[in-house]
């Protein structure tokens, strides 16, 4: 019979503190802070360009910075934390991430504060895998599928919370400092969660197997290069009009990432430590999950993304008021993830499949609603909780699913991994679902804006489709 039991906590002098909802509270809220600042700063971003007389270009590097650093270096963070331990890692990332806002926040000028988004965006990275390591290594059984499902519905939660949050300090200004407070707000946040990791994160045993697994430099030039590539262009070729230096990246992109494919086969076969185990790539149904994950987290972060553009530039709402009417979907979204467990377990094959059924029909009615050019009424609310109920359907198991076999030596390159997917559809979403909205939009006005959505939500509508095509969840066993 699998333990529902979770291990002890080290304490700092070394005896047990079994306080495990706290170390998962302290994980997840760094969790939390990381992706909230993802989107945070999309609406702060008029008030940074007319403070600093930033440029389109340098505006775009401080909103795509930390997700690029983000996205390059989440495996590196999973592997040193396997090499140097997770609590280290953990928070060593947190220290660098909470330093980095402080100088954000501080920054004189654009230059000062791209470079400190990519430090905060490399920070993220050292942390963020720590929190599926940690989760995999302290907790077992149904506890660890509880912690799995907490995990998820974090992800989006924060997403439409940054935009809440962001549109409050803003409009805010406290004592007239603009926009700076959507980077000084982590200052105290992390500094708490810092002395609280102390306290609480279980001290790391390094053994002589992890010692072993000498970081793969050469992987990781490869990988780098080819998430670089990828990551580039997605995030500055649409507003640049997607040159042609775009289009070279993305194929660069697809072949560097075969040559690490073919590299870490290699290595594998001659008994070395890839920065990707191709052993975790053949874990039953991960392949499927990988799959899901993508594909949700690119209906969602198109959903979040056009959406906002409707609102804010075709009818003209707030910051404010436009991050507010997310919040049904990232509501529903954290409930569904929390209990999808309770359904009865013959239904949870279907769960996936059905989820993504679901979140086509919400995308349809979103878009049928706003047809008009209108808010939508009250209607428009049950349809958005439909979709982040479908959405959380489609991932919350799919993830889960693809933890529960991993074994511990595999939790670093799984939980890398899968953050990686997770962000890199995430940024599919926003270049693939926002080039499609723009280009629709073909002239300004609510009518016009309402047409690009329509065609949008169809469009996120076939996707999820697509997704539910691909079977059913089987359950590890």
């Amino acid at each position: 019979m699998t333990s529902t039991t979770t291990r002890p906590v080290l304490s700092k002098d070394g005896g047990t503190d079994n306080r495990p909802g706290l170390l998962l509270g302290v994980v997840l809220a760094a969790q939390f802070m990381a992706l909230l600042d993802v989107f945070i700063v999309n609406v702060a971003a008029p008030t940074i360009r007319v403070e600093l007389s930033a440029s389109g270009a340098a505006l775009q590097l401080v909103v795509a910075g930390y997700t690029i650093a983000y996205a390059v270096l989440l495996i590196t963070g999973a592997r040193l934390g396997a090499l140097v331990g997770h609590r280290r890692m953990y928070l060593g990332g947190l220290a660098l991430f909470t330093a980095a806002s402080l100088a954000c926040g501080l920054a004189a000028g654009t230059g000062q504060l791209i470079a400190f988004r990519l430090a905060q965006g490399a920070g993220a990275a050292l942390m963020i895998p720590q929190v599926l390591s940690l989760i995999q290594r302290e907790f077992t059984g149904e506890r660890r599928t509880k912690a799995l499902s907490a995990y998820s519905a974090v992800l989006a939660t924060g997403a439409a919370a940054g935009q809440v949050v962001g549109g409050i300090l803003v409009s805010a200004d406290l004592f007239g400092t603009g926009w700076r407070p959507v980077f000084l707000v982590n200052v105290p946040i992390g500094t708490a969660l810092l002395v609280l990791g102390a306290r609480v994160l279980p001290r790391d045993a390094r053994t002589g197997a992890t010692r072993a697994r000498a970081l793969d430099l050469p992987g990781l030039v490869l990988l780098a290069g080819a998430v670089s590539l990828l990551t580039v262009p997605l995030v500055l070729g649409q507003e640049q009009d997607w040159p042609l230096w775009s289009w070279l990246s993305l194929g660069g992109s697809l072949v560097l990432l075969a040559h690490f494919g073919a590299y870490e086969s290699r290595l594998a076969r001659r008994g070395g430590a890839p920065l990707v185990a191709p052993r975790v790539l053949r874990i039953p149904g991960m392949g499927r999950a990988v799959l899901w994950i993508a594909v949700s987290m690119g209906v969602n972060a198109g959903f979040l993304f056009t959406l906002t553009l409707h609102l804010q530039g075709g009818l003209g709402h707030s910051a404010l008021r436009a991050g507010l009417t997310f919040g049904p979907a990232a509501v529903v979204f954290g409930i569904v993830g929390l209990t999808w467990r309770r359904r009865p377990a013959r239904l949870h094959r279907v769960l996936i499949p059905g989820g993504f059924l679901l979140a086509a029909a919400g995308a349809l009615g979103v878009g049928g609603l706003l047809a008009d050019g209108g808010t939508g009424g009250w209607g428009l609310y049950p349809a958005l909780g439909a979709l982040g109920a479908g959405i959380s359907l489609a991932f919350s198991p799919a993830l889960t699913g693809a933890l529960t076999t991993v074994r511990p030596e595999d939790a670093a390159d799984a939980s890398g991994l899968l953050a990686t997917v997770t962000q890199l559809g995430q940024l599919i979403g926003v270049a693939a679902f926002g080039t499609l909205f723009l280009a629709a939009a073909d002239g300004s006005g609510a009518q016009n804006s309402a047409d690009a959505l329509g065609t949008t939500m169809i469009a996120l509508s076939v996707t999820a489709l697509a997704g539910a095509m691909a079977g059913p969840w089987r359950r590890a066993r």
